[in-house]
């Protein structure tokens, strides 16, 4: 972890990865036991009502050095052990960008964007 994501990362994060592939009607095949990662967070828009129906926005973005977030996947701000993220309350990851460290060149930065 870089000198700077030490001390600005210091909110916790529950994620569920997707599990790779698909049942035979097109579902995931469900998600990974849930980790903990280390981030920060903004929270954003959740839905937006237009003329022709709902649109989707994104609902939080979270900052954090974990590079196996994927669009698929669950992430709900705080700590969760529940095995299933929509019991849980977790939001579908929609977008992740990552951002190069510029100081340290020690670990990149991912902006992981949730969506409903």
């Amino acid at each position: 972890m870089s000198a700077v994501a030490n001390w600005s990362y210091t909110a916790t994060a529950t994620i569920w990865r997707k599990l790779e592939g698909n049942d035979e009607y097109g579902d995931p095949m469900g998600y990974a036991e849930p980790e903990q990662i280390l981030c920060d967070y903004e929270g954003g828009l959740s839905k937006r009502i237009g003329s022709l129906g709902a649109e989707i926005v994104v609902k939080n973005t979270v900052w954090s050095e974990f590079a196996l977030a994927a669009a698929g996947d669950y992430l709900l701000i705080g700590v969760s052990a529940e095995a299933d993220p929509v019991v849980a309350g977790a939001d579908e990851v929609r977008q992740v960008i990552r951002y190069a460290d510029t100081f340290e060149r020690v670990a990149d930065d991912y902006a992981i964007l949730t969506g409903v």
